[in-house]
């Protein structure tokens, strides 16, 4: 998988964990994500497991639905978070000794 597509659909397991109760056009929105987009990265966690959706029984107009993650998609996230701060803290390392270094 790319990594720009691991990030993304990191990003849209963070912030269905925050805001499951939230419309495709919020979630597209607080990501700065096209509608498109954002429909592209839930169909691959929704085929991979990681996600499911759920519809609002008592809802009149019946359009409106939330998103909950699955045990699997609770683990990739765990494993995704880790490997993302992982990251970070490897780019704070080589920040810290370049600064460092020029202070030489």
């Amino acid at each position: 998988m790319k990594k720009k597509n691991i990030e993304d659909e990191f990003n849209v397991l963070r912030i269905i964990k925050k805001k499951p109760i939230s419309s495709q056009r919020d979630l597209a929105k607080n990501l700065n994500y096209s509608l498109g987009k954002l429909n592209y990265c839930l169909n691959a966690l929704i085929k991979k497991g990681f996600v499911k959706i759920k519809n609002f029984n008592n809802n009149d107009n019946k359009s409106g639905y939330f998103y909950v993650i699955t045990l699997l998609g609770l683990k990739e996230k765990t494993k995704l978070t880790i490997n993302f701060m992982k990251k970070k803290i490897k780019e704070y390392e080589e920040l810290n000794d370049e600064l460092n270094e020029k202070k030489k």
